[in-house]
C-alpha cells in the first residue's frame, strides 16, 4: 500500500512539472489579453468612439515599435533618457528603477552592456557545480547570479575569483532552460566531463 501511494505521488509530481510551462504561458497570455482589454475599455470609455479607440491602439503600436527600433539602432531614446533623469532624482524609487532596468537588460537581447556569459561555479560547497550568469566583472573578480530551479529569476548573488569559475558554452537561454527543466533540457554533456 505504501509503495502504491509513493508511486501515485511520484506520478502526480511528474504531471505537475509537465503542465507548469503550459500554465505559465497561458497565464502570461491571459495577462497580456487583460492588459490590452483594460486599455481598450479605458480609451473607449473615455472617447466613447470605436474609431478613436482603433486609432489610439494603432498609434500606440507604432510608437512602441519605433521606440524598440531606436533602442536597437541607437541604444537610447531622448524622452526615455529624460524620464530616467527625473526618476534618478526621486529617493528610493531611483534605486528600485535602476535595479529593475539592469535585471531586465540582463535577460533581454537589446542591451549588450551587461555581460551575457554563463559559467559553472562550485556552490554551495566544493564539488557541487551549478551554472551561473556573469553579471559584472571587477579585475579578477566575477559577480555571479546563481539561479535556483525551477525558477531562474530567484537565486543568489555572489562574488568569486576568476580562477573559481569554469566557462560554459551555454547562452542565457540555454542556461535558463536547463534551470527551468531541472536539468532535463541539457545538451552540453561534453562540458560535464570538463568539470573536476
Amino acid at each position: 500500500m505504501k509503495e502504491k501511494i509513493k508511486k501515485l505521488l511520484n506520478n502526480f509530481l511528474i504531471g505537475i512539472f509537465a503542465v507548469i510551462p503550459l500554465v505559465i504561458v497561458i497565464n502570461i497570455l491571459f495577462f497580456v489579453k487583460d492588459l490590452m482589454a483594460d486599455m481598450v475599455r479605458f480609451v473607449y470609455g473615455y472617447a466613447d468612439n470605436t474609431i478613436y479607440t482603433i486609432l489610439f491602439l494603432t498609434l500606440s503600436f507604432v510608437v512602441l515599435v519605433s521606440i524598440g527600433h531606436k533602442l536597437a539602432v541607437e541604444g537610447r531614446v531622448w524622452f526615455l533618457a529624460l524620464i530616467d533623469t527625473v526618476i534618478e532624482k526621486i529617493p528610493f524609487l531611483n534605486t528600485l528603477y535602476r535595479v529593475l532596468k539592469k535585471v531586465i537588460s540582463m535577460f533581454s537581447s537589446q542591451n549588450q552592456t551587461v555581460a551575457k556569459e554563463v559559467v559553472y561555479v562550485e556552490y554551495p560547497k566544493d564539488g557541487v557545480w551549478v551554472p551561473a550568469y556573469v553579471t559584472n566583472r571587477f579585475e579578477t573578480k566575477y559577480v555571479l547570479f546563481i539561479p535556483t530551479s525551477p525558477n531562474p529569476t530567484s537565486g543568489f548573488t555572489v562574488v568569486v575569483d576568476k580562477s573559481k569559475v569554469i566557462k560554459s558554452k551555454m547562452n542565457i537561454e540555454e542556461a535558463s532552460s536547463f534551470i527551468v527543466s531541472i536539468g532535463v533540457d541539457y545538451d552540453k554533456i561534453s562540458e560535464l566531463n570538463n568539470l573536476p
